[in-house]
């Protein structure tokens, strides 16, 4: 019996040649490797980052209501990305109303862009597979 596969079985198995699948390794390597693309690449992280990068600035209740979230659920992730210092939190007072606003910084620009590149680089390699 040969070892050689045909149709969908060859198609489907992994290379053993460098490629783009070695390429996409080398692309997370270069991004920080995996651990960025994870904090960024969860739903609602995204989504923040995102929001700020098309925004200069949102306060807590613009990003909450532009991404259909809870208090809790936007605190917590908002929280995670300032930990890494991917977003800014400048929390003020108006008259004696709390005012929180998000921005996004220079390093989380990069990283949403680092991101960006690799999942455009996934998407190449999948559709050059097809």
């Amino acid at each position: 019996m040969s070892d050689k596969r045909s149709g969908k079985a060859a198609r489907m198995a992994p290379k053993t040649t460098k490629g783009p699948v070695h390429a996409l390794r080398g692309l997370s390597a270069r991004a920080g490797g995996p651990d960025a693309d994870r904090l960024i690449h969860e739903r609602v992280r995204l989504a923040i980052v995102s929001a700020l990068a098309v925004h200069e600035k949102l306060a807590f209740n613009e990003l909450k209501e532009l991404l259909g979230t809870t208090d809790g659920n936007l605190s917590g992730h908002a929280r995670k990305l300032e930990e890494a210092e991917l977003v800014a939190c400048t929390k003020t007072f108006e008259g004696r109303v709390p005012k929180t606003e998000y921005r996004l910084t220079s390093g989380g620009r990069r990283a949403l862009e680092r991101y960006l590149e690799h999942m455009e680089t996934l998407i190449r390699v999948v559709r050059e597979r097809e």
